[in-house]
């Protein structure tokens, strides 16, 4: 299967898995699997990427090995959160409209296949060289942005958990170099498994260097970081020190106050 066939295959399946997933949530009326429904079609395209085009070459298995590592432990940790939580509150205002419910599950689908295409360019290219620096460093740099991730959110947990720490917000750990040292992760790992995938490109492949960044302007500036900061405001803003953290603490990577 060559790659013009490959992309409308799985953008088919892609799409079919949220909109199956959005009509079972209507009828049921609730969120509680939209990120895990993400994270197994992440899973389920990257695998039948691989089965239909790799022939085991290492860059392939890493580069699959690696966005498989990160969609099961990310599925697995929203879907506990959202069971302990019991929704989402980014879907308090849409969950009973079907039309804006289908547009979120739309919008989950177009994710998954920007956020792969360096991956699915990489796998389903015949130019395959040896691996060498850009690999490496492409799967050091996801690395260190999964362990961000990691780190991040278990942080995060654990100040929820303690009783202590009811309604009052995280500045401890990663929290305190970052007002959201998880998204900065996310867009750190996408860009380093840019950097391993383009070892095996050429010509115009290299203009996938947009998929990781639509990755941060979609966190920076449409449903990450602006719900989250709304939120935030919304509820500590009349607090003198959740202002000083606002003025202190970076958005997204430490010491860079500008972003």
């Amino acid at each position: 299967m060559s790659m013009p066939s490959t992309l409308p295959s799985l953008a088919l399946i892609d799409f079919g898995m949220q909109w199956i997933g959005w009509a079972i949530a209507v009828l049921l009326r609730t969120e509680k699997f939209y990120d895990l429904t993400g994270s197994s079609t992440f899973i389920l395209v990257i695998c039948l990427c691989y089965r239909w085009h790799s022939h085991g070459h290492p860059r392939h298995v890493v580069q699959t090995s690696a966005i498989l590592i990160w969609a099961v432990r990310l599925g697995l940790y929203l879907f506990s959160r959202i069971l302990a939580d019991g929704k989402d509150r980014r879907f308090d205002k849409i969950r009973d409209d079907p039309v804006r419910f289908f547009f979120a599950w739309t919008i989950q689908g177009a994710w998954v296949l920007v956020t792969l295409l360096p991956s699915l360019l990489c796998l389903t290219n015949n130019r395959q060289p040896a691996l060498g620096l850009r690999d490496y460093l492409g799967w050091g740099v996801w690395g260190v942005g999964l362990l961000v991730e990691v780190v991040a959110d278990h942080q995060k947990a654990a100040f929820r958990r303690d009783p202590a720490n009811h309604d009052k917000f995280i500045t401890t750990g990663l929290w305190s170099l970052s007002r959201h040292p998880n998204y900065a992760g996310e867009i750190i790992l996408w860009y380093g498994l840019y950097l391993s995938a383009s070892a095996s490109f050429t010509g115009y492949q290299h203009l996938s260097v947009l998929s990781p960044t639509l990755v941060y302007l979609l966190i920076k500036f449409v449903s990450g970081v602006p719900m989250l900061e709304d939120h935030g405001r919304r509820k500590w803003g009349a607090s003198a020190q959740y202002q000083q953290y606002l003025r202190q603490t970076p958005v997204l990577f430490p010491y860079w106050h500008s972003n």
